[in-house]
């Protein structure tokens, strides 16, 4: 085979390959709130830490051990999924946008941070539009990316294990899921 066709072969397999992975989109959200985060890896599953200082809830809605179903889409498979609460925290939870430190699209809607994930955090809770140094590393490139503030909310944020509704391997520890998130079985 020469080198044109063969390039030619590589480049249509390339093609169905990027139109295999739908709707890339950059829009902020869509109508049911998804967040942009179009190409970049998701770290589902995470150590467990939790970033210091972060308060344990005195009387959280879902306890320790408990079990809860997901009402939130931050990533395939969440939506309707079972979970099992692992912590919970009482704090300020940030949706941000922010471009990820190893280049790409500017991410949008991101859901969540929190207060104890900012570098050098203040002791009052940021505004809309503030700008600040992320420590969390929930996703490739967010690590000491600056993120503008979009919105954020007093509540209880939990780390929850849950199998995808869809499917798939079990997530351990995830983070975050605030308490409107979550409803009783």
């Amino acid at each position: 085979m020469n080198q044109k066709k063969m390039i030619t072969i590589l480049l249509i397999v390339f093609m169905i390959g990027l139109s295999a992975c739908g709707d890339r989109s950059t829009d902020n959200a869509s109508p049911q709130g998804e967040m942009n985060h179009a190409g970049m890896e998701m770290d589902h599953s995470g150590s467990g830490e939790v970033p210091e200082g972060l308060k344990e809830a005195q009387n959280p809605r879902f306890a320790v051990g408990s079990q809860a179903v997901i009402n939130a889409d931050h990533m395939p498979g969440m939506n309707g999924a079972e979970a099992t609460i692992v912590g919970a925290y009482d704090t300020i939870a940030y949706t941000i946008a922010y471009t990820p430190t190893t280049g790409g699209e500017r991410v949008t809607n991101h859901k969540w941070i929190i207060h104890e994930e900012i570098e050098n955090a203040s002791d009052a809770p940021y505004e809309p539009g503030a700008e600040v140094t992320i420590t969390a590393d929930h996703m490739e490139g967010m690590k000491g990316a600056v993120a503008t503030i979009e919105s954020a909310e007093p509540t209880t944020v939990y780390m929850v294990d849950y199998v995808p509704a869809t499917g798939g391997e079990k997530v351990t520890n995830h983070q975050w899921v605030t308490e409107s998130e979550l409803s009783d079985q």
